[in-house]
């Protein structure tokens, strides 16, 4: 005799599952489980990988900088024995890095104003206003970015010297402006034109002008797109050497870059490596400070202009 098993009652209060309807999986396959876990393990590895192999060059040159020149060619790879922060003090009075520190300062902070001033004002008007000849501009600044700058040294040598600018802080202000604002036009431009132009309109209807919304309502909105190509052109111009070499031979104008190469070939075959190595730690504590404070914001503004 057959029998049938009758299915299991369903409690009070609980619906049923519908007719024809399947129940719900309770989770991916252990195929696709296995294949995401091998993957995330994949992917950690390599920016494991990748961390170290940023992060044991800046150890090294930190760890070098505070050992003497015999210890840095017997033991290379070793702890310092001795802490010599005298090397730091002979980097920055003797070998003049502190005067070439106050130059890079001048030079980078005025140039990086300007280029975040000029660039945000040509970029919301490219961004935000249709006129003949806008998108000619754009593709001029885009153009700008492919030219290389070892063609225009020469004319831009001359040029610079004409207009009597060279060997002078603002010549090469001028000089890291321009050479700064094609990327900067290029990345604002997309950036703005994300922004709600609801804002921009309310503040028409309000009676403000066209200058009054961009500085105290659009340019606030843009702080994480400023910030972030702000980082961008620091370090580009920070660590700048083709530009000072050719444009600012005066010795007592020097930037940092200019200083370091001094430095290494200022004793011939005895070269101070413990003093070089305390000057290039002093050149690359600005910019990792710069980065670690503002990474945040350097990750909220590429994605802010990527989506919209």
């Amino acid at each position: 005799m057959k029998t049938t098993q009758s299915p299991a009652p369903v409690p009070a209060g609980e619906p049923g599952p519908a007719a024809g309807e399947a129940a719900a999986p309770s989770g991916p396959p252990a195929r696709q489980r296995k294949e995401g876990t091998v993957l995330n393990v994949f992917s950690h590895g390599i920016l494991v990988i990748w961390a170290i192999m940023v992060a044991l060059p800046l150890v090294w040159a930190v760890m070098t900088s505070f050992k003497d020149d015999r210890s840095i060619f017997s033991s290379p790879w070793s702890l310092p024995d001795t802490l010599h922060f005298d090397n730091w003090s002979r980097a920055w009075t003797q070998a003049n890095m502190s005067d070439y520190f106050l130059n890079t300062v001048l030079v980078v902070g005025g140039s990086l104003l300007g280029t975040l001033v000029l660039g945000s004002m040509a970029a919301y008007v490219l961004a935000r206003f249709e006129f003949p000849g806008n998108r000619f501009i754009y593709y001029l600044f885009v153009g700008g970015m492919s030219f290389p700058i070892m063609l225009a040294l020469v004319p831009l040598f001359y040029v610079v010297n004409n207009m009597g600018l060279l060997n002078t802080i603002h010549g090469l202000i001028l000089v890291y402006i321009a050479y700064s604002l094609p990327f900067t036009v290029f990345f604002l431009t997309a950036f703005f034109r994300t922004l709600p132009t609801s804002v921009a309109e309310a503040a028409f209807v309000d009676g403000a002008s066209h200058t009054r919304t961009f500085f105290q309502i659009m340019l606030p909105m843009a702080k994480p797109g400023l910030i972030s190509v702000g980082i961008f052109n620091f370090l580009g111009q920070w660590n700048q050497y083709m530009l000072p070499t050719v444009l600012n031979t005066d010795p007592d104008k020097r930037v940092l870059t200019q200083g370091l190469v001094q430095l290494a070939v200022s004793q011939g075959y005895k070269g101070d490596w413990s003093g070089l190595f305390a000057g290039l730690v002093m050149a690359m504590l600005p910019v990792l400070a710069a980065y670690i404070v503002f990474q945040r914001q350097v990750v909220q503004g590429l994605t802010a202009g990527a989506l919209k």
